[in-house]
């Protein structure tokens, strides 16, 4: 279903009220006198051309305004009943305009006013409009600053008729749902206004559509950081003057303005399954009776409900007639659907499995879709064609190179209370038998009320301490078999004091969940990875390297430096085309979902 453009505020200003303080400004103009008489003032009020003043009809009567949008604007009902006040402070001479050739078409009737002045006059009205927040003023400012370098001069109307780019961007803010906007404070205007001022207001207000569509698809929406502070991707948002000035001169407007979005195959498979999910018909959402775990050979009621929803209905005929039985033909769909929501494809139909079945609502899939495509504005554009992904509710690391997976391997990432950080950086060298600097957090929370208990607990284990100066204390664990890195670890200089690296602890892999870690990043095949990485060719084998062990602390410089990705991505698109689902295990997703306004 095609989004509803619904009338509500852009920038802080609604159409509608921007179109009724034109229509204001039009009314006055068109009862102020043609040649402005003075107008004397006791006190020591200064004398005034009546055109700069609010003003009224003979005898002080309020001039109702003609209807706009169903309700009439009374024009300066107070202003001949309220005296000037005695003895008031005169008002400084207005500095002179940096434009003065628009501000003088202000007295003239809305027939006669050129297209520039119209413009600056809207501008004027937005000016006067009350904001949201500070960005919305900023936001605004820009605007204005961008006609005011084209002297006003209207930026997608043509002839009285809408542009070609106008056009375009128009059909491209049309389906702004395909990329999951809503565009909340925005309005679809329509050219259909008769005078140069309601022109004006409409050459705006698609100025301001424009703007907030680039600033939404560059990450404006959400402030990364407002879900969790260990995300410290920051999005590029994008500034109104290049959004304008990028679109208005693009031969294709409409696909300038889509390119705001993300451009990485991450975000653009996820937006193919968007718009798949809502062209398809919903699919049954008959539930699924709780029971037993049901294995092949078992026979349940509930089987013919999980044939039908995996379309199995048509059974061969050398199979079974009974359709109560729980087959290797229903028990490998079970296993696909398992694998796409991340659950162990044990092909069992589990009470976990059960409960995924009925719980398949579209609307919510589309949510997690639109929040997963959210994530991804808060990464920079591009992505090179060789990069290292590592998707921490997924708990695996991909090498990417020519853009297509090139190795996949397993990873322990970080428990809910010791997350793994969200962000990129360069992953510049590998180190063989590392020490483990012990993190502070570490050390004050898990190691000093052992140390409370028995003095000597960190000599037993074979801890290295020393004290700062500060009286900081300093614990590492030297290289060995007992090393919390194991024997290898993978260097990318950051913030969170976070890398990947081998573990002595390799049982865990084999677990489904694997969010064990203290916040890095544990490699299932750490040797294979590092062959990858240095390369065969340059002599770097996976038994070259397991030589080192047991040797001294060994830095080796990888060819070239490598982008790295850490992600939380809880649906994508995996090498098949499948959509796949993973368990939202830091609950960002559904902060973003609650973020957009998603959930309701």
């Amino acid at each position: 279903m095609r989004m509803q453009w619904p009338r509500v505020t852009m920038l802080g200003i609604s159409v509608t009220a921007l179109a009724l303080a034109l229509q204001s400004s039009r009314a006055q103009e068109v009862v102020a006198p043609t040649s402005a008489p003075t107008v004397q003032t006791t006190g020591d009020l200064p004398t005034q051309k009546a055109a700069d003043l609010d003003a009224t009809p003979t005898g002080g009567i309020s001039q109702a305004a003609p209807d706009v949008g169903g309700a009439a604007i009374l024009v300066n009902a107070d202003v001949a009943a309220q005296p000037p006040t005695v003895g008031s402070a005169p008002t400084p001479a207005a500095e002179p305009a940096s434009t003065p050739a628009p501000a003088l078409e202000a007295s003239k009737p809305a027939s006669e006013m050129t297209p520039d002045a119209a413009i600056k006059q809207a501008l004027e009205a937005l000016a006067k409009e009350p904001v949201r927040n500070l960005a919305a003023r900023r936001e605004r400012e820009a605007i204005t600053a961008f006609y005011a370098a084209r002297a006003y001069a209207p930026l997608w109307i043509e002839k009285d008729v809408w542009s070609d780019a106008a056009k375009s961007a128009l059909a491209r803010l049309e389906h702004a749902d395909e990329d999951g906007l809503m565009l909340k404070h925005g309005a679809l205007p329509v050219l259909d206004a008769k005078s140069t001022a309601d022109r004006a207001a409409t050459d705006l207000a698609l100025s301001l559509a424009v703007v907030v569509y680039g600033r939404e698809a560059s990450g404006s929406r959400i402030d990364p950081q407002s879900i969790d502070k260990l995300i410290t991707e920051k999005p590029d948002v994008a500034e109104p003057a290049h959004i304008l000035a990028t679109v208005a001169t693009a031969p294709d407007a409409g696909a300038a303005l889509r390119g705001f979005n993300p451009t990485q195959s991450g975000y653009l498979a996820l937006r193919e399954k968007l718009i798949e999910l809502r062209r398809e018909k919903p699919k049954s959402t008959d539930r699924v009776a709780s029971g037993p775990t049901l294995k092949v050979g078992m026979k349940d009621p509930r089987v013919p409900v999980i044939r039908a929803r995996f379309g199995l209905d048509a059974r061969p005929l050398a199979e079974s007639a009974d359709d109560l039985l729980y087959d290797t033909r229903v028990a490998s769909a079970v296993a696909d659907f398992q694998r796409s929501i991340g659950l162990p494809d044990s092909g069992q139909l589990t009470t976990r499995t059960v409960s995924a079945l009925s719980g398949g609502d579209p609307a919510r899939l589309e949510a997690d879709i639109i929040a997963n495509m959210e994530r991804w504005r808060w990464r920079a554009r591009g992505e090179a064609a060789e990069r290292i992904e590592v998707n921490i509710p997924d708990f695996t690391v991909r090498l990417f190179r020519d853009n297509a997976e090139f190795y996949k391997a397993r990873v322990i990432v970080g428990k809910p209370t010791n997350q793994t950080p969200v962000f990129s950086n360069r992953m510049q060298f590998i180190e063989v038998n590392p020490y483990w600097n012990v993190p502070d957090s570490i050390v004050k929370k898990e190691m000093m009320p052992k140390i409370a208990e028995d003095p000597t607990y960190l000599q037993k284990l074979g801890y290295e301490v020393s004290t700062a100066k500060n009286g900081r204390l300093i614990v590492r664990q030297p290289p060995g078999e007992k090393n919390a890195l194991g024997r290898i670890k993978f260097m990318f200089p950051n913030q969170h004091a976070v890398y990947l690296h081998d573990t002595p602890t390799r049982g865990l892999f084999a677990n489904a969940m694997r969010d064990y870690s203290h916040g890095c990043v544990r490699l299932d095949q750490p040797f294979k990875f590092a062959e990858i990485l240095l390369g065969k060719e340059n002599g770097w084998t996976e038994e070259r390297i397991r030589k080192l062990i047991g040797g001294k602390n060994e830095t080796i410089h990888l060819p070239h430096a490598v982008d790295i990705h850490i992600g939380y991505y809880t649906a994508f698109v995996d090498e098949a085309g499948k959509l796949q689902l993973r368990e939202d295990i830091y609950g960002y997703s559904a902060k973003v979902r609650a973020a957009l306004g998603l959930d309701g």
